[in-house]
Order: structure tokens, then C-alpha cells, then sequence
């Protein structure tokens, strides 16, 4: 769905998912959007961020640093995400019904390779998965963006700046890289292809590790 704001994109992708509706076979349908998200013909500028971050990780196979800074990240750009709220009167955030804290804890738990327990008894714990990552990368879109003094960011400067500026980011990373040889072929299928945007898949920080 891109970020927040981008009417005519979003709209462009909601019309293909309806049209799949019409498709001959199914009731399982995965078809691959012929586009990324528009990029900005613009000269990309550096996007500021509206808090200062724990300092960045540095050790990528340190699971248990990458965990605390994921959360610290979390808790720090609250006070903006709440701004942000406030402004709009609305946000995407809330698919999974977890809380941006919660949203933290229970991505960060899938790091080292165990997968936990759902926290919600109605939902399979990869499908809630899903629906936190998207909880997840929109809680940061819409906190960097409330950042005052600044023109609207474009959707490709906020994206270069949770993929290559973030500990999300990292942790996004680490997954589609512990996913790789998963013998799930529904969680292989998902790292390899949704968890990270095909754009940013050559700047895994865990690629160049493992060069």
C-alpha cells in the first residue's frame, strides 16, 4: 500500500486487488503488482529524523541488541507517532491489534530462528505476523512524518530511511536472511517476496556480512 498519503497509488493497488476477484481460477490467486511505489523524480533529500536514536547496531548477528534497540526505537518515536494521530484523526496502524510496544516485542521474538506463541488465540502466528510488520512500517511512516518545519516527505525518501537508517529496518533484514533455506515454504515464500521490497533486497546489511 505504499505510505501514508498517496491516494493514487493506494487506489491503483486496491483496483488490482479487486480485479482479482474476477479471476478464472482460485480461491487462491497470488499475482505480482507490475509496479514498485513510485519513486520521486526529485533530488532525494536526506530525511531528518524527528528523535535522536539509540546508536546504531553495528554486530548484526547480536540478536538480543538488535531486540532492545528495535524497541528503544519504538518507544522513542511515540510522542510523534501520538502528534501525528492527533493531527490527522486517523492512522493505518491497528491491523494487528497490537500496540506499537507489543508490535516490537513480538517481531523482535522471531529473531534466532524460534517461532513464538501468537498473543492473540484467534490468529495463526504467521498470519499475525504479516499484519504486524505492515502495523509496524506504518508506525514509523507516519512518525517520522510528523516531524514540523519540513516539506512533506516523499514515499521514496521515507522508505530509504526505514531501510537504511532504522533498527527496523536491520530487523527486517536478519529475517529474510534467516528465512532463506526456512523449510516452511509459506514463511520462504513470504521473506523472499513481501518482507522486504524488492527495490531495497541488494542493501541487506546481512548481504554484505555474508559476501
Amino acid at each position: 500500500m505504499g505510505v501514508p498519503g498517496d491516494a493514487a497509488w493506494q487506489t491503483r493497488v486496491l483496483r488490482g486487488v479487486l480485479e482479482l476477484l474476477e479471476a478464472p481460477n482460485g480461491p487462491a490467486v497470488l499475482v505480482d503488482f507490475p509496479d514498485d511505489a513510485p519513486v520521486s523524480s526529485e533530488e532525494q533529500a536526506v530525511l531528518a529524523c524527528p528523535v535522536s536514536f539509540p546508536a546504531p547496531v553495528t554486530v548484526l548477528s547480536d540478536t538480543e541488541r538488535l531486540r532492545g534497540t528495535l524497541n528503544q526505537e519504538i518507544q522513542e518515536l511515540r510522542s510523534w507517532y501520538d502528534m501525528a494521530v492527533t493531527k490527522s484523526g486517523r492512522t493505518t496502524v491497528g491491523v494487528s491489534e497490537l500496540d506499537p510496544e507489543e508490535i516490537g516485542k513480538f517481531v523482535g521474538a522471531f529473531l534466532g530462528g524460534d517461532i513464538p506463541a501468537s498473543p492473540q488465540d484467534d490468529m495463526p502466528v504467521l498470519d499475525l505476523f504479516k499484519l504486524a510488520v505492515e502495523d509496524l512500517k506504518a508506525y514509523y511512516f507516519e512518525a517520522v512524518a510528523a516531524q514540523p518545519g519540513q516539506r512533506t516527505a516523499s514515499s521514496s525518501e521515507l522508505a530509504n530511511w526505514l531501510w537504511r537508517e532504522t533498527t527496523a529496518g536491520k530487523v527486517l533484514f536478519k529475517l529474510q536472511e534467516q528465512w532463506k533455506g526456512s523449510d516452511d515454504s509459506n514463511i520462504m515464500l513470504f521473506s523472499s517476496l513481501l518482507l522486504v521490497p524488492r527495490a531495497y533486497d541488494a542493501e541487506s546489511p546481512y548481504a554484505v556480512a555474508t559476501a
